[in-house]
């Protein structure tokens, strides 16, 4: 009976502290996004990626497979990206921009 109560006591305290966490992160302005950010085109057919974004700043790039494992680092100094070394497959890409970071599925055929 005693644990039950435990268990009960760590979710209300999750769910109380996780709201605080995420205001406090807000608050610090920690949450920063690409403003205007496009990647084209996806699904990747041609072995070319294009990225840009409205500030148009040097990016760096980071590319990983399915189990997390980083398979491509760049810093991109212009719009085209060339990923034609990758198989084909679903990946992740992280693109950081100043401190702006952004995160999105990208398609390799």
């Amino acid at each position: 009976m005693i644990k039950n109560y435990f268990y009960i006591f760590l979710l209300a305290f999750f769910f109380t502290n996780s709201d605080l966490y995420s205001q406090d992160i807000k608050s610090k302005n920690l949450d920063f996004t690409i403003e205007g950010l496009t990647i084209y085109p996806n699904p990747v057919s041609n072995g070319k990626l294009y990225i840009t974004s409205k500030l148009s700043l040097n990016k760096e790039i980071s590319i990983f497979n399915v189990l997390g494992k980083e398979v491509l680092r760049y810093n991109l100094t212009t719009k085209e990206l060339n990923v034609a070394t990758l198989s084909p497959g679903i990946y992740i890409i992280q693109i950081k921009e100043g401190e702006a970071t952004a995160t999105r599925k990208l398609i390799i055929k």
